[in-house]
């Protein structure tokens, strides 16, 4: 359907643009041991369009290209997010308290390893699986959270199917 292929380009590009710019505007925080990444926030937004997936992951591509992230923080940072993008997409139909959880888990886990052999940052692997996780936490949890009961009031608007009757609309027909 050539609408809907638009209109997931278009929420696409929207997304990653987003996470450009926050990542841009926040940047003094966005980057390091401890960071709390606000562009993170929009890491709940697979759970209403599959298009979050690829724009996740480019917007945090070039984040990190714009912010002078070394090309390991670069590689591994991006798939990190698309991980998390990815999970999140997949499990959109479970409570909306499990959105934010891919995202935290894939960046608490991968991160901390590319500080440590990328960047050289002494402190121990796990105690950076804390720092980043509990930006990750703020970032995702919290304010991914507040995103994403904001947008579940106004699916409609941005055309976000509802993944909870998603099923059964397939079955009448609905396109």
């Amino acid at each position: 359907m050539k609408n809907r292929t638009t209109l997931w380009l278009v929420q696409g590009g929207l997304i990653a643009a987003l996470y450009v710019a926050l990542t841009a505007a926040f940047s003094a925080f966005s980057f390091g041991e401890i960071q709390v990444r606000l562009s993170e926030a929009l890491t709940v937004l697979p759970a209403f369009t599959p298009a979050a997936v690829p724009g996740l992951f480019v917007g945090c591509l070039l984040g990190n290209l714009l912010g002078g992230a070394l090309p390991a923080d670069t590689v591994f940072g991006s798939l990190a997010t698309l991980l998390g993008a990815i999970l999140t997409w997949r499990f959109r139909r479970a409570h909306p308290l499990w959105a934010p959880v891919p995202p935290i888990l894939s960046n608490a886990l991968i991160v901390p390893f590319v500080l440590r052999y990328a960047y050289g940052v002494p402190m121990a692997i796990p105690l950076m699986m804390l720092t980043v996780g509990a930006g990750e936490v703020l970032s995702c949890g919290v304010l991914g959270m507040l995103l994403y009961w904001a947008l579940d009031r106004r699916r409609e608007v941005f055309g976000f199917p509802d993944p909870r009757t998603e099923k059964a609309d397939r079955k009448k027909g609905a396109p």
